[in-house]
């Protein structure tokens, strides 16, 4: 094993009634989430017709993150159909089911608030979760309140949404909630035992993989206090033992891009890793500024730079970014170092490992796959870059910077600060259609797509913007 940790915390069922859809369910946590070793609360599902179908169920489409939505409607331009003014501002992306009503929109708030919307912008319904962090108690951070930051995730097996929630008294909590009715099935506290969960942010997507939804958690803005990146994997069941892994650095190397972990079709979990604290290049590794591939939390194999005592010294990292799994068997990362590497599953490259390499932008967000190219969310705005077996070559660059989604025939992406969504031409990176959205988005917003015609936008002051896109 290289490096990391495993805990198993045993974990105990207690039953109860579960709430009215529109009720919180803050009455229903534990008083104390400091281990994730609590017990999780359940109830019996109140929904007997088939689960919704999973259109756009995680973060970037699929658990390998290609941000590729498959086979749907070709966009013809770009059109705002409906705007839903929801409690908090939408750091999450949307994600998208489907029921025998048509679409369902799951969007998630930083007042701790879970809502499912239909495509004319009502509310089929809401569950508030609990109070959120008041952001000016931490001690540092740039999210005012601080509620569900991470990306939800949708289990078709289930029926289920699973979300964390970062709840006043400073608790992580994982909830799963009925995506049909809202009804909370179940809540179990997150932190990892010994973490400090004052200083630990979930910001990365949730990934559905295995059994069980794992949970990434880095640092707040500004890299306050003692976190650690950790990824907890928790049962859907909410019931058994949560697995740990802990990256082995004495403080930092957070796993925090909000693209969160990736998976491939052996259940592998690949995690991209910031920077830690050690920068004496003579000293031992100690697995910050890396790309880590587990089974459970075993280490299967990791990447990180030669020169990764200095990008630690630096900044520079390849935590910014998410792994996307390619489907030729290959992992590309970019970082803020201005470099992509493309690695291996199951043999990553090792320390200062020799892989195809580019020099292309200071990178941050979701990156997106589609036959043969990458498009990378950089600081400078979207760069298309061409994968062959062994190289990379950069091919177009586009102004707006958010993190790009492809379908349609369309690159779709959003240019935070002006609020306008833009539809790309693959092929040139020339704008297709754009479409103001009436309000600025968070600097790491990216679309979700529907099949039939519809993209989804969160933004800064909680608003669903719902796009017609054909």
């Amino acid at each position: 094993m290289v490096g990391g940790s495993l805990v198993l915390a045993a974990c105990t069922s207690s039953k109860h009634a579960a709430p009215a859809a529109s009720a919180p369910a803050s009455s229903n946590l534990s008083p104390s989430a400091a281990s994730a070793s609590a017990s999780a609360t359940t109830s019996p599902s109140t929904t007997t017709a088939a689960f919704p179908t999973g259109v756009w169920p995680t973060y970037h489409h699929d658990v390998a993150r290609t941000g590729n939505a498959g086979n749907v409607a070709a966009v013809k331009g770009l059109k705002v159909a409906a705007t839903a003014s929801l409690d908090g501002a939408i750091y999450a992306s949307p994600l998208v089911l489907h029921d025998a009503k048509g679409d369902l929109i799951i969007a998630a708030t930083e007042n701790n608030t879970l809502y499912a919307l239909r495509n004319n912008g009502s509310i089929a319904w809401s569950q508030h979760i609990g109070t959120p962090v008041n952001g000016s108690s931490l001690p540092c951070g740039n999210i005012n309140p601080t509620g569900i930051t991470g990306t939800p995730v949708y289990d078709p097996a289930t029926g289920l949404v699973f979300a964390v929630a970062f709840l006043s008294g400073d608790k992580h909590v994982l909830v799963a909630v009925n995506a049909e009715t809202g009804t909370l099935a179940w809540t179990r506290p997150v932190d990892p035992p010994g973490s400090h969960a004052n200083v630990e942010q979930e910001r990365g997507a949730l990934l559905l993989s295995g059994g069980k939804v794992w949970v990434p958690y880095g640092g707040l803005y500004g890299d306050c206090g003692p976190y650690h990146g950790y990824l907890v994997g928790i049962p859907t069941s909410g019931q058994g033992a949560a697995a740990i892994y802990q990256v082995p650095s004495s403080r930092e190397a957070g796993i925090w891009t909000p693209a969160g972990p990736s998976a491939d079709a052996a259940g592998h979990v690949y995690v991209s890793v910031g920077n830690s604290a050690q920068t004496n290049p003579m000293a031992a590794y100690d697995m910050g500024d890396s790309v880590i591939e587990l089974s459970g939390t075993r280490v299967v194999s990791f990447f990180a730079p030669a020169t990764w005592a200095s990008e630690n010294a630096q900044d520079l990292d390849l935590g910014t970014t998410g792994p996307v799994i390619l489907p030729t068997g290959q992992i590309f990362v970019a970082g803020k170092n201005g470099n992509a590497y493309l690695m291996k599953q199951g043999a990553l490259g090792g320390l200062g490992g020799k892989v195809p390499s580019i020099a292309v932008c200071t990178a941050f967000g979701g990156a997106a796959y589609s036959a043969g190219t990458i498009y990378i969310p950089c600081t400078n705005g979207v760069r298309a870059v061409h994968i062959s077996a062994t190289a990379m070559t950069a091919s177009w660059h586009a102004s707006p910077s958010g993190s790009p989604i492809v379908g349609g025939g369309a690159v779709l992406t959003v240019a935070p600060s002006s609020g306008t969504l833009f539809a790309l031409d693959p092929a040139s990176g020339a704008t297709k259609a754009q479409v103001a959205l009436g309000d600025s988005t968070t600097r790491f917003a990216t679309p979700a797509l529907a099949a039939d015609g519809f993209a989804y936008v969160g933004t800064e002051h909680g608003k669903l913007v719902i796009v017609a896109t054909s």
